[in-house]
């Protein structure tokens, strides 16, 4: 009823105070109700519903930018801003994202997707105001698990400088994606429980305020109130770094919020808001299982159960047996994620091994050095993290665990096309970057008896190497061809002649099914499984070269930089008239959200496509 009437920005504003209530549960109703069917993040949306409605009353969009960090939470934000009828293509292709976009309306003022980055840009948007002589306000939201992110202290250390306003609120719901860990969690759970302070506080300034000369008393009482905070509240760390600190307040309290967020406007100077709110408020299997409704797959409303269980295991779920088997044979086995154990696969590892096992928070950079300290002291990490998350410790991967050549294993999840989650997810440049690095060692299995394989492989290996997997099901066929991993060796499964297919990791399937269109047309095809990108077989590659008229790379990464880029490289650097490289991978682009079936149709990815543009490619070589 009163969600209807939402049809532009600032239409909440319309909505009668008694009714704003009504409005909440009508929008938690709605998110359930599609996310049930689109699948998407709920947890954390159901968490900030108050709270966005508490900003859109308190501001003026798009005149005012609020910057979500992440925007895995900005679902209500989108429906108050006028596209609830894009809620039924939700991270389908051609159809909504689950994140802001500025090119998907005015009122998005930032692309996000990844964590710990909303204070750094709405600094600069708030400077970038400034030196215009602009008036609006910025807001940047961010969450206490994106507060575990080294950059959000960078940012914050920035801003305290400024002399104008810029508000960050802070939505603390004890969560990220799994539960928060370290003493930044520590801390905000002490601000929490710091109910001692806050009375005293609201009770002493209600009372001066409406005695004569109150108001002047209570402006001495701020004077002091760091030294008052400092006698109760732990810390005080965000007033000591020259932001000043309002809260904590409830974050399902609209008009408690609502109101400090227009004090907060009045502060010359970074301000923070410090909101407790609770993921998935108002679900209760999202309030009682968090980490499955982060990102949740299309579920049944009434249990809270997926509406499709999986019924084959997938390469997330190989990889977490094999480590804790790891585990058993070798003490010094140790597993590291970035606040992802359930995602990556290490909650089990966590269960059984909780000493060898270390969350650090949204910290990619630091997982990754302090992997390489673990290792430089004796033991064996493995990093488990997702494809596109990597890319935030490029630097710590060059500089101190690929220049001392330590023994660092990077398992990486989510590695090519991922789907839904968009731009910002999709694990497509990870061959590329990694390739470039001297001493990183590259591979990808064929399979899920491969990943297996070359853990173990991993584990033996003398130096940094990363093993790189897809999401969804683990591949079951060529079960029959499993040749021991051999450093920088391919695995030959086909041997004929014209057409050699050199497939990696995830698109062997693929090429199994491309080779058998190739051979119903006629075509005599070899398929080979190249298992290391990085070296690639150079000895393989020279017979292949001369057996063959023609080598076709078959990746799920960009080609820019990929290992059909490699092997064309080293094909040519041959002397003699020798055979045509044909490099199939994804365009160097950005690939936006849809699922990852008709993703590889629009790029030309899928088996058909690949047969068809190898028939057109192969004509008239060799003649």
């Amino acid at each position: 009823m009163y969600l209807e009437k939402i049809r532009k920005a600032n239409d909440i504003k319309k909505i009668e105070r008694e009714h704003l209530g009504e409005l909440a549960q009508e929008i938690r109703d709605f998110l359930i109700r599609k996310i049930s069917v689109t699948g998407g993040h709920l947890g954390s949306n159901l968490g900030c519903v108050e709270l966005t409605m508490a900003l859109h009353l308190a501001l003026d969009l798009p005149k005012d930018k609020i910057v979500w960090d992440v925007g895995h939470q900005a679902y209500t934000h989108k429906l108050l801003t006028g596209r609830r009828d894009g809620f039924d293509t939700l991270r389908k292709y051609g159809g909504m994202s689950g994140f802001p976009k500025r090119k998907e309306s005015d009122c998005d003022c930032f692309d996000t997707g990844h964590s710990s980055t909303s204070i750094s840009a709405g600094l600069g948007m708030v400077l970038a105001r400034d030196l215009q002589r602009q008036d609006f306000t910025v807001v940047s939201v961010i969450g206490d698990g994106a507060l575990t992110g080294g950059m959000a202290y960078e940012a914050i250390n920035n801003a305290s400088k400024l002399e104008t306003n810029f508000i960050i609120i802070l939505n603390d719901n004890n969560m990220s994606i799994s539960e928060n860990v370290g003493g930044v969690s520590k801390y905000l759970n002490a601000i929490r429980t710091t109910e001692n302070y806050l009375d005293l506080k609201n009770t002493v300034y209600n009372a001066l305020i409406g005695l004569q000369h109150g108001e002047s008393m209570v402006k001495g009482i701020r004077r002091v109130k760091n030294d008052v905070k400092r006698l109760v509240v732990p810390g005080m760390y965000f007033e000591d770094l020259g932001v000043t600190y309002m809260g904590p307040v409830d974050g399902h309290d609209i008009q408690k919020m609502t109101r400090f967020i227009r004090e907060a406007k009045k502060v010359k100077g970074p301000v923070l808001i410090h909101m407790l709110t609770t993921k998935g408020k108002g679900y209760v299997p999202a309030e009682k299982h968090p980490a499955r409704f982060h990102g949740a797959e299309p579920f049944e409303i009434e249990t809270g159960l997926p509406a499709r269980p999986r019924t084959k295991a997938n390469y997330t779920d190989i990889f977490s047996t094999v480590m804790i088997k790891l585990a058993q044979r070798d003490r010094r086995v140790v597993a590291i994620t970035a606040a992802m154990a359930d995602g990556t696969g290490l909650k089990r590892f966590r269960n059984i091994y909780p000493e060898r096992f270390f969350d650090v928070g949204i910290a990619e950079e630091h997982a990754v050095t302090f992997a390489a300290g673990l290792a430089a002291g004796g033991l064996r990490p493995v990093v488990a993290v997702y494809s596109s998350f990597l890319q935030r410790a490029y630097d710590q991967i060059i500089h101190d665990v690929c220049i001392q050549n330590l023994p660092v294993i990077f398992a990486i999840d989510r590695a090519g096309l991922v789907g839904s989650d968009g731009e910002t997810h999709q694990g497509i440049f990870d061959l590329s970057f990694l390739s470039s690095i001297p001493n990183m060692i590259v591979v990808a299995p064929k399979n899920k008896w491969e990943l297996s394989d070359m853990m173990k492989f991993a584990l033996q290996f003398e130096g940094p190497i990363a093993i790189r997997y897809p999401r969804g099901e683990a591949y079951e066929g060529l079960q029959e061809f499993r040749e021991p991993v051999a450093y920088g060796k391919s695995e030959v499964l086909y041997e004929e002649e014209d057409i050699c297919l050199i497939a990696v990791g995830s698109m062997v399937k693929t090429a199994v099914s491309v080779r058998k269109m190739l051979k119903d047309i006629g075509y005599a095809c070899s398929l080979v499984n190249a298992r290391f990108v990085k070296p690639i077989d150079e000895e393989q590659i020279r017979e292949l070269a001369d057996s063959h008229r023609m080598i076709v790379t078959i990746e799920e990464n960009v080609a820019k930089g990929g290992f059909g880029e490699g092997v064309r490289s080293f094909v040519d650097s041959l002397r003699g008239d020798r055979c045509k490289v044909l490099s199939i991978a994804l365009p160097d682009m950005y690939v936006e959200h849809g699922s990852v079936d008709l993703l590889k149709e629009e790029l030309g990815l899928t088996d058909g496509c690949i047969a068809k543009r190898i028939v057109t490619e192969y004509v008239g070589v060799g003649e």
